[in-house]
């Protein structure tokens, strides 16, 4: 007894945690990143098959502990069986199945496609094995057996279920599901030659990865080619690995940088024979981010050119090699192919939706001043507004036979629900979320158009997930229920949400959301913390769930406030969102510095102690507001911005904000580093070195230019970390105890006199 009260102390001492009771109402940064106490229950990717009338997931095994079986249920009735056991998925001479990544059908559904072992290219996971399942007989085999491991992209199942088609080291190939003979049919494919894939750019900012298309009938591939040859490399290198650096190539377009040169072909699958479409202009002045069959003889294309204004769409006949122009759109600002929502069905390829046997499609377009779902007519380019009315839509989620499903929130943009409406054009829209489900909906819908998953949160309440029949919103089955993490979160001192409008001196109503602490003192003075972002990518004063970080600073004491000003993808009708054109950096700062002026008029708000913080974009915005508002932003923490607007892809910059030959001031006014020398205030750079998007080469021209003032910050940089910053052990944990630390001391939540500058 006498020897454990000498040495409890000790281990008090060293474990604290261990022998204190945790406070279960507080939200440390150890419980965010070293416990589970905070993470949701997900319901995993899924994947519908017999055109929506059952889906697949995974499930843990019966058989085998620690493993997955693929379990068939029925949509209608919830039904589950036992597809594809782990047990089946053993190879011959392995001990262990394979873990399966993804997985897709044989068009009579008696073969699947499974992918494992991949790795990632850019940001996604698109190289690894892919093996074939016979439902029937069991058999498992791998495909490419004489390639290297983890060396095939994209393999897809010929429709009559006689060959896979994939991508080997920038070249496509075929192989024969019976006899296992591998044909190449493109020969020129390197790393500067792009087969049926794509380079970092088109991955980025177009959502390109699966660069070949079986045509319907297994006659023809078509397939995109990149010539990236003249696109410059931009070398990252890793000092940490090994005594000598190594140097990480990246082929990397940056602004006012010619594209990739980019053309689309057609294979002829018997003969071998290769047929490259021409299209008028220059290649390396556009785009080609979307193409598809709508029947076995014609392929749509959409092509954009270069100041991606003015978008045209394509038919091509593959017998008779006829080109022809369907439809056209042009804008003085730029045309969107993908739409940025919070409810947009992924980051990828989605292709047009092809209605009435092929003879129209439908678009979401802009050109009434609203974006709105139109009918185009194939044969003579005529379109019909499905969606009319003085609202924004959302993203479209698909049809059944007499409805068309899409998202919407006519009355407050901070929140999203599902609407239907006639394939006609001819009723008017009907919301189909109930009321009890108020903030953010977004649905995975069926291919029949039939059922839904359902996904809901708010503000206030985490994510469920639910499988709903699509017309009339009837739940089918519970999937999520989140209830683990929904009991952790009631034990938690959680902060008061409020939603607000405010309205700047200039006339610009803009949306908020003030999280506010739960003992919430309105005859106090509290610090204030901006969390930007204003870019058109993204929206932050949304009604979702939100982040335990935010509720952490709340319980310390800070108000955290996220506005969402002019250019960002809010639901406001395009003259919104597009009169950021060619003023990145300069009307979304103005936007954000005098609704904080407003705001900042509340007397619990403390004037005097005004921080701001943001990443990538938001990094970009937190740098020009405490470089040119220093008199309202006093203390700012720039995660991996764009610090020279210059120093970006071509993309991304020159769709907002056309090309520097013709506007060159606007890239230099609205680029940071061009205002750094007013900086007065507290500015902490954080910035990964590995960041194949926004290249460390930012952080350091911006401090060359801080230096060249005499102006004093403070730098964290990450080694070999992406645009993410999250490799690494320890890493997550390390970022935001840095950001924290940081507010702490220099926007302290204790009022001891004046942090401003």
């Amino acid at each position: 007894m006498k020897l454990l009260n000498l040495i409890l102390p000790f281990f008090l001492f060293l474990f604290p945690s261990y022998f204190l009771a945790q406070d279960e109402s507080k939200v440390t940064l150890d419980r965010m990143f070293n416990s589970s106490d905070f993470r949701q229950e997900y319901l995993g990717p899924i994947q519908w098959i017999e055109n929506g009338e059952a889906y697949i997931k995974k499930e843990p095994s019966k058989l085998l502990e620690k493993e997955k079986d693929l379990v068939r249920y029925s949509s209608n009735s919830e039904k589950k069986e036992i597809w594809i056991s782990a047990p089946s998925l053993i190879p011959k001479g392995q001990s262990s199945p394979i873990n399966v990544e993804q997985f897709s059908l044989t068009p009579d559904q008696k073969k699947v496609i499974l992918f494992t072992n991949s790795k990632r290219v850019w940001r996604s996971n698109t190289k690894g094995d892919f093996w074939v399942f016979d439902l029937k007989t069991k058999e498992l085999r791998r495909l490419g057996a004489s390639f290297p491991s983890s060396s095939l992209m994209f393999a897809k199942f010929s429709p009559d279920n006689s060959y896979v088609a994939y991508i080997h080291e920038f070249n496509l190939y075929k192989e024969n599901l019976d006899s296992g003979e591998v044909t190449q049919l493109t020969f020129d494919g390197s790393r500067d030659i792009i087969n049926g894939t794509f380079d970092w750019v088109y991955e980025e900012e177009f959502g390109c990865r699966d660069g070949f298309r079986w045509s319907p009938d297994g006659a023809h591939i078509a397939l995109w080619q990149l010539d990236a040859s003249a696109i410059g490399t931009f070398m990252m290198i890793n000092n940490t690995d090994s005594i000598y650096p190594e140097t990480i190539p990246v082929q990397y377009p940056k602004v006012g940088q010619d594209p990739s040169a980019c053309k689309v072909g057609v294979i002829h699958t018997a003969s071998k024979k290769l047929h490259w479409i021409e299209m008028e202009g220059d290649s390396k002045q556009h785009y080609i981010p979307r193409m598809q069959w709508i029947n076995p003889q014609t392929l749509l294309i959409q092509r954009i050119n270069r100041k991606q204004n003015h978008l045209k769409i394509w038919s091509y006949n593959v017998e008779k090699k006829d080109l022809q122009l369907v439809y056209s759109e042009q804008e003085k600002t730029w045309v969107d192919i993908s739409y940025p929502d919070i409810t947009a069905n992924g980051w990828g390829m989605n292709d047009l939706t092809i209605m009435e046997n092929g003879s129209s499609f439908l678009r979401l377009s802009e050109t009434d001043g609203w974006r709105h779902v139109y009918k185009i007519n194939l044969n003579d380019g005529k379109k019909k507004c499905l969606t009319p009315g003085e609202y924004d839509v959302a993203s479209i989620y698909g049809h059944d036979d007499k409805n068309l499903f899409f998202s919407a929130s006519p009355e407050t943009s901070t929140q999203r629900y599902l609407y239907m409406t006639d394939l006609d054009g001819k009723g008017t829209a009907t919301r189909v979320t109930p009321k009890t489900f108020p903030g953010i909906n977004k649905y995975n819908f069926s291919p029949n158009g039939k059922y839904a998953i359902h996904n809901h949160s708010n503000a206030t309440t985490p994510s469920t997930q639910t499988l709903i029949k699509a017309s009339n919103h009837k739940s089918i089955s519970s999937l999520v229920k989140n209830e683990k993490y929904k009991n952790t979160i009631a034990k938690i001192d959680m902060p008061s949400v409020e939603f607000f409008t405010v309205t700047t001196e200039e006339g610009i109503e803009v949306d908020g959301r003030m999280l506010k602490p739960k003992n919430f003192d309105p005859t106090k003075k509290y610090p204030v913390l901006f969390n930007v972002y204003g870019e058109p990518w993204g929206a932050v004063a949304i009604d979702s769930w939100g982040s335990m970080f935010n509720t952490l600073l709340t319980q310390q004491g800070y108000i955290v406030i996220a506005m969402d000003n002019r250019g960002t993808p809010c639901l406001k009708g395009s003259e919104w969102r597009k009169s950021i054109y060619r003023k990145i950096g300069i009307i979304n700062a103005r936007d954000q510095a005098l609704a904080a002026k407003e705001i900042l008029k509340r007397p619990y708000l403390d004037d005097e102690r005004v921080a701001v913080w943001g990443w990538s974009g938001g990094g970009s915005m937190t740098l020009n507001l405490l470089f040119q508002y220093p008199e309202i932003y006093h203390t700012g923490m720039s995660v991996a911005p764009v610090a020279n607007q210059l120093l970006y892809d071509n993309a991304y910059q020159e769709r907002y904000m056309g090309l520097p030959s013709e506007n060159m001031e606007d890239f230099v006014n609205g680029s940071p580093i061009s205002h750094a020398k007013n900086l007065k205030g507290n500015l902490l750079l954080i910035h990964g070195t590995g960041d194949d998007n926004v290249h460390y080469q930012n952080a350091e021209v911006l401090i060359n230019e801080l230096i060249k003032h005499n102006k004093i910050f403070s730098m964290m940089a990450y080694p070999n970390r992406s645009h993410g910053i999250y490799e690494g052990k320890g890493t997550s944990l390390h970022l935001y105890s840095t950001l924290l630390n940081y507010l702490n001391t220099h926007c302290p939540v204790e009022n001891t006199g004046s942090t401003k500058p």
